[in-house]
């Protein structure tokens, strides 16, 4: 079983972070939904309240399989500027193991840390530009696979994204599983 690990904190794009948390967990994959913030409950970017199931400090030292980056503004701002996610990401990259990061959060936490330089990434249309300077080569697809790092652009491609990260830890029979039930097409 995979071990996933989803960082939220207020101003999270909640789409974003309950599909990567419902698509994994049907994959069957152990997700924890971590809190950045000094409390477990956050206040996500369109009002909904989500409770973690724990502070980032309390699964610190798990090693995870993929590390799931919801984007959503103010949401990816506090992400980046906890030195604590920046550690397990930049250990998470110089590992080998997964990493994945939807809307702002490819522009805002990795590219701005400069996690990202060498790689092909996608992100919200809206940090594009930022993007350019920041990777290797700037895309418009909705999901971008480049080694083990996974972007993808905004709510709308959430169900790509996430299906895709299924595919990358389970493979594509797992992956169209899920999809399947739930009347989504498997993303190309």
């Amino acid at each position: 079983m995979a071990r996933v690990l989803v960082p939220i904190a207020d101003g999270s794009e909640e789409i974003e972070a309950v599909t990567i948390v419902d698509v994994l967990r049907r994959a069957k994959a152990e997700v924890t939904l971590a809190s950045v913030m000094p409390s477990p409950r956050i206040t996500a970017s369109r009002g909904l309240v989500i409770e973690a199931d724990c502070l980032l400090e309390e699964c610190a030292d798990v090693p995870w399989d993929l590390i799931a980056l919801p984007g959503g503004m103010p949401g990816a701002e506090h992400l980046h500027d906890c030195e604590l996610l920046i550690k397990l990401i930049t250990s998470q990259l110089d590992s080998g193991r997964w990493l994945g990061a939807i809307c702002a959060s490819p522009a805002v936490v990795l590219g701005r840390r400069g996690l990202i330089s060498a790689y092909r990434a996608t992100c919200h249309g809206g940090f594009r530009e930022e993007l350019g300077g920041q990777v290797r080569e700037a895309s418009d697809d909705r999901v971008v696979i480049d080694r083990k790092l996974v972007t993808s652009q905004a709510p709308g491609t959430a169900m790509d994204f996430a299906l895709q990260l299924a595919n990358c830890l389970y493979g594509e029979a797992v992956a169209r599983s899920i999809a399947e039930p739930m009347s989504v097409g498997f993303p190309r």
